[in-house]
């Protein structure tokens, strides 16, 4: 993918050939990351501090503990891949603005393998909230002795194993080269054959990315036909109407994951399958569209937050309910250093 580089197609710079662009992107592209990672870092924090909350304080009854704590363990695993996401951010922007690679070859291969890892483990994740919902929503018997905290935790954690794997071969082959022309400072490149390179990034793509998306999309298919089966009949009870509330939410995330990443995963696609567009070996030259597909890439860390907020009265309730416990805090402390 684009933005951090994760399935070897191109490597970090992304600068255009034109003069005009790479001036544009040194100035506007650090401007535009640390607008997204303050977005990002202070959203996603909010999200785990109100999620955590909710975990302390969830009630007892058997139906809020398999519907609530369950989704809300994979929202946390998707706010941490997202931040640890963002983490990776910063030596790209530094990268770009000054045109070259400037960490060393140990740090070309630990960005990207993170980067990688983080954006496979996201898709996984959001697979597995589709295959939670439609559980959740359809076979709630069979949901509720699956779907417990404690098993939802293990396998949103297992759920790295395979993005870690998916991301190996960036450690192994990953290594800084110097680019084709004078003007161009150290790069971190990917695989040195087009053919292994090529591979991968297919690989990458089916794997990371069209099969979780085949997965999520059969779910939320089949939860949408039971729910208009059920409204139809005239059986849609209260808590029907809350599951598919909470359903078209989760459908939204995963919307917004898939316009995110569709541009980048598009680029790539395009620049694996033709050579001749120097994706590999030297430095590439995009044009003004890669800078739009790293932009969306990016802007995939901020948008659950956003659409949290958008879709859901319950969290939108949380954020006040914080924001009211910090200020009656800072209150508190203020009266104490006033006394």
């Amino acid at each position: 993918m684009l933005l951090l580089n994760s399935n070897g197609s191109e490597d970090l710079l992304g600068n255009s050939s034109d003069t005009g662009l790479g001036n544009v992107e040194q100035i506007l592209v650090p401007i535009l990351d640390l607008l997204i990672l303050t977005l990002g870092v202070g959203g996603h924090t909010m999200v785990m501090m109100i999620l955590c909350g909710r975990r302390r304080h969830i009630g007892q009854s058997p139906q809020s503990s398999m519907t609530g704590t369950g989704t809300d363990v994979l929202l946390l695993a998707l706010s941490a891949a997202d931040l640890l996401l963002l983490s990776m951010l910063p030596f790209h922007t530094v990268a770009i603005a000054m045109q070259r690679w400037p960490f060393g070859d140990f740090m070309c291969r630990l960005v990207s393998f993170l980067g990688s890892a983080c954006s496979s483990a996201s898709a996984f994740t959001l697979a597995m909230l589709a295959a939670s919902r439609y559980l959740t929503v359809v076979r709630p018997a069979r949901a509720f002795g699956l779907l417990s905290p404690r098993r939802v935790s293990i396998a949103a954690v297992l759920l790295w194993v395979p993005a870690c794997c998916l991301a190996t071969p960036q450690l192994v082959f990953r290594f800084v080269g110097t680019p084709r022309g004078p003007p161009d400072g150290l790069a971190c490149f990917a695989f040195p054959s087009h053919r292994d390179q090529l591979i991968y990034g297919l690989f990458h793509f089916l794997v990371a990315f069209l099969l979780p998306l085949v997965t999520i999309a059969v779910a939320y298919g089949s939860i949408y036909m039971f729910l208009w089966g059920r409204q139809h009949t005239g059986r849609a009870p209260q808590v029907e109407r809350y599951q598919s509330k909470v359903t078209q939410t989760s459908a939204m995330l995963v919307l917004a994951f898939t316009l995110c990443w569709l541009p980048s995963y598009g680029l790539t696609l395009a620049l694996l399958v033709d050579e001749s567009l120097a994706a590999t070996g030297a430095s590439p030259r995009y044009g003004p569209f890669s800078v739009f597909a790293r932009l969306m890439a990016i802007s995939s860390t901020v948008m659950n937050p956003i659409l949290y907020v958008l879709m859901s009265q319950k969290f939108r309730q949380d954020l006040l309910r914080l924001f009211k416990r910090r200020g009656q805090r800072a209150s508190v402390a203020v009266a104490m250093v006033a006394a």
